[in-house]
């Protein structure tokens, strides 16, 4: 058996959101095939370790060079020189697009690089920083490829990044649909019991701003009807959740257990899966959600529109309304529930049929081979 490639994972963070989570699902696929270095933008955020499989070989980055500071030529060298010892490097998203740039000032003897962008913090949420769009423009030419998940990046990586098609490849998230076709463990969400009569509603989302979390509190405290809200997620923004179900009355109805692995133990508890992000693109919580035949409510953001089964339609809602988000959820919590089983049989249907993950690791592997001249590497 031949060594295993190398790779270098540049993160913005390595806390565990949707593009962690698939990261590490396409390094538990590569098994032996490929040891990994990790290096996050965030100092200390490495949550993402968690899930990494048993047996894949990894290290987490202790002195490469900062991805964080002014632009500099010393930087870039640095950057440059660091990233020569590996095989192929993957970028994610802003936070890292450093890397990209430090190749495209120093290429000589650079591995090829591919580049992942899956959506924007709250800072771009309602709209793109042009001095950023300048600087993607000048970067991107380095990587061998963007990767982006939705057609909504899509359209903004021809038309304000200005790349052209061929280096633009967009590739939907995936996961493992099979896994979430059984019954969900009772006792998996810890000191959670699900009461009487009450509709649960439920979102997976790290505790950030962009996620607009206490949105979600306002909308499920508005709602007529006996419901109780579950959170699972961890970050910054955890007590700002907290004082808002506690300005609404509500504490006792919204439970926040931290970060939770292996969603397909939990997510069928929920009788509804709930979004209130302002910026999302192809978010993994909704086709986990969908896979687990649970309806769908969410502002009207990336792709979610065209994630959900048409049936679903009706509860994406207009964005930065709480309005239209209780509604939305008024709207399922108050139908029979075979009605809301109805809706999250058709979208398990979708997810099977699109979103399974053999199709995604596939892509990964033959665009990360392709890239690297390797055929079969990975794939």
């Amino acid at each position: 058996m031949s060594s295993p490639i190398h790779i270098l994972h540049l993160h913005s963070t390595f806390s565990l959101g949707g593009k962690e989570a698939r990261a590490v699902r396409l390094m538990n696929a590569f098994g032996k095939r490929a040891r990994h270095t990790i290096v996050s933008g965030m100092p200390d955020e490495f949550g993402a370790r968690e899930v990494i499989a048993a047996g894949i070989t990894y290290e987490i980055a202790q002195n490469a060079p900062s991805l964080t500071g002014r632009p500099s030529v010393s930087r870039y060298e640095a950057l440059a020189r660091y990233m020569r010892r590996f095989d192929l490097v993957l970028t994610y998203n802003w936070g890292a697009i450093d890397g990209v740039m430090a190749r495209r000032v120093y290429p000589k003897g650079a591995p090829p690089l591919v580049h992942h962008e899956d959506g924007f913090n709250a800072d771009e949420a309602n709209g793109l920083k042009v001095e950023r769009n300048m600087y993607r423009r000048l970067a991107l030419p380095a990587a061998h490829a963007l990767v982006v998940p939705s057609e909504t990046l899509e359209a903004i990586a021809l038309r304000a990044w200005k790349q052209p098609p061929a280096r633009i490849r967009r590739i939907v998230n995936g996961i493992d649909t099979a896994l979430y076709a059984g019954k969900p463990d009772p006792k998996a969400i810890p000191g959670f019991r699900r009461k009487p009569g009450e509709v649960v509603v439920g979102t997976l989302a790290g505790l950030r701003a962009v996620k607009d979390l206490p949105a979600l509190v306002r909308a499920v405290g508005g709602l007529s009807s006996r419901v109780r809200l579950v959170i699972v997620g961890e970050g910054p923004e955890r007590q700002r959740i907290l004082d808002t179900a506690e300005a609404m009355g509500m504490a006792d109805r919204v439970h926040l257990p931290g970060f939770l692995a292996n969603p397909h133990r939990y997510i069928g508890l929920f009788d509804i899966l709930a979004l209130s992000s302002r910026s999302e693109q192809f978010p993994i919580s909704v086709v986990e959600g969908m896979a687990a035949g649970l309806p769908i409510v969410a502002p009207d953001v990336g792709d979610i529109a065209r994630m959900v089964a048409p049936e679903n339609a009706g509860y994406i809602m207009e964005r930065g309304e709480v309005v239209r988000l209780r509604d939305g959820l008024q709207a399922l919590v108050g139908c029979a529930p075979a009605a809301r089983a109805f809706v999250g049989e058709r979208n398990r249907a979708k997810a099977v049929a699109e979103y399974d993950e053999r199709i995604m690791i596939a892509r990964y592997a033959a665009l990360y081979d392709e890239a690297m001249g390797r055929p079969g590497t990975l794939a």
